[in-house]
């Protein structure tokens, strides 16, 4: 079957030059941010994707043109959408000068970046890891830059030295504050180098650069080999890059941009003046509820997040999560319904032609808790509230590094940056206690505070003991029957 490209598929829009450069091009940039540009008209904004870590998305992408298919997959209907917004496909690791030249490009007047929580290399107190090989090896220069941060910060010097153009920074990940988080790794970064070399760049970057905080949603799953099949049946031509998404996307940008962007709230772009509450709602209610579903999913045997929410004891859990904790600790933005907003999340976790693996959105997890449930437990606690489900969805991450397998004994993957660690600290899997205070006492997830808040220890010891006995073939007296609201 023919390859999809530009002469297969010669109605594709094009952009005449490259104005974006995003470092992170996975499935989600593709479904996302891609879309957002290209419905904003292409004109200026060709986007340069890089890839990090290998060259496969550019294996997939640099013979088709740059082309790839969104399927979108609905309760009820599928639909299939050519994207052209990407002008180049690049490999960082192959190509370092190449990635140089385009950053310092005048005419590229945002970097974007979606390299999710664990790529930004960050420390327990959420600055940049300057213990980290790889960040050490980035500052010592003499080589090409292998983190993103790296990256980043070396594209800017050279920017700072040939055209030296304003430029947006713009991070698109989950992290909480993402803007000003990055603009602080790479201050960070600025610092630990020489300072004959590092502060003339940091006072450059205050001056030319924005940081813009974002907030980004779209229900991106894993691609198999039946949707690159259902996309040659529906276009008549093949193609390697096929991403899948729900219908649904939002992305809220704070409006503080250095130079020309997009119009992209001409394709549904919401631009504000403050994100953090958009940022703080999604994360807390979306994402922390999706991490609730995944491991009580995972550990009650469900292959995706759909099946698990179809479960209704675990549908209780989401909800109570949303309602009973998360919404009382949120300042929710003016316009906007929270209790609409859950219904709306649920229903969309629902959909069960998505398929989203319980697995996947269990992935990284010792990164992704702190933005998704421990800031509601630490707001909740504060105000002299019991976070009953929302330390639930934590005891359940613990059980899932703990014990390793569903309640049908079949193994359940560990993949995390922390993967070693927190294995060794959950211990032995079938003492509670023991792994509530192991995985404690990783600072990196909960800090030095939550460890110290005996009633929190206890409530975590209560659910890890009932989910324990769950994956080991036993039902314990503290049921969910015997929870708040029940």
């Amino acid at each position: 079957m023919t390859r999809l490209s530009r002469a297969a598929l010669p109605g594709v829009p094009a952009a005449s030059r490259t104005g974006i450069v995003h470092l992170g091009l996975g499935a989600f940039h593709r479904a996302h941010q891609a879309v957002y540009t290209e419905d904003a008209g292409p004109g200026e904004w060709g986007i340069c994707g890089v890839t990090q870590r290998s060259a496969t998305v550019v294996d997939q992408l640099r013979p088709q043109d740059g082309l790839f298919t969104v399927l979108e997959r609905g309760r009820d209907s599928v639909r299939c959408r050519v994207v052209g917004s990407l002008r180049e496909v690049l490999f960082a690791g192959a190509e370092p000068g190449l990635l140089s030249a385009r950053l310092a490009d005048e005419h590229v007047r945002v970097i974007s970046l979606t390299v999710t929580e664990k790529g930004y290399r960050r420390a327990a107190s959420g600055r940049l890891d300057l213990a980290d090989p790889l960040v050490r090896q980035d500052l010592a220069g003499g080589t090409a830059p292998v983190t993103a941060v790296g990256r980043l910060v070396r594209g800017l010097q050279a920017r700072c030295a040939s055209s030296g153009a304003p430029v947006t920074v713009l991070c698109c990940d989950n992290l909480t504050g993402n803007g000003a988080a990055l603009r602080d790794l790479v201050a960070d970064f600025c610092a630990a180098l020489p300072t004959a070399e590092g502060d003339p760049l940091a006072t450059w970057i205050a001056g030319h650069v924005r940081f813009p905080g974002t907030m980004v949603d779209r229900i991106v799953p894993a691609t198999t080999d039946a949707d690159r099949a259902e996309v040659a049946a529906r276009l008549g031509v093949s193609d390697e890059a096929v991403v899948v998404a729900e219908p649904f996307r939002q992305w809220v940008i704070e409006d503080d941009f250095a130079a020309d962007r997009p119009a992209w709230e001409t394709a549904g772009a919401l631009l504000v003046t403050d994100v953090a509450p958009y940022e703080a709602m999604k994360l807390r209610l979306l994402n922390g509820t999706h991490s609730l579903l995944a491991y009580l999913g995972a550990l009650a045997g469900h292959a995706t997040i759909a099946d698990a929410v179809a479960d209704p004891e675990i549908a209780r859990a989401a909800e109570g999560l949303q309602h009973r904790d998360a919404v009382p600790s949120l300042a929710v933005p003016s316009g906007v319904d929270a209790g609409a907003y859950c219904a709306e999340v649920l229903g969309r976790f629902a959909n069960p032609a998505l398929r989203h693996r319980t697995t996947q959105v269990a992935m990284d997890g010792s990164q992704k808790l702190p933005h998704r449930l421990l800031g509601t437990i630490r707001d909740r606690l504060a105000a002299g509230e019991t976070p009953y489900w929302a330390a639930r969805g934590v005891a359940a991450w613990m059980v899932y590094v703990a014990a390793g397998r569903d309640r049908f004994g079949r193994p359940l993957p560990l993949d995390d940056p922390l993967a070693g660690r927190l294995r060794a600290a959950a211990g032995d899997a079938r003492n509670a206690a023991g792994v509530v205070r192991g995985l404690l006492a990783v600072p990196e997830v909960f800090g030095t505070d939550l460890p110290e808040h005996h009633a929190l220890c206890a409530l975590l010891e209560e659910h890890t003991e009932e989910l324990l006995a769950l994956v080991s073939g036993k039902r314990c007296e503290n049921d969910v029957s015997h929870s708040p609201g029940g």
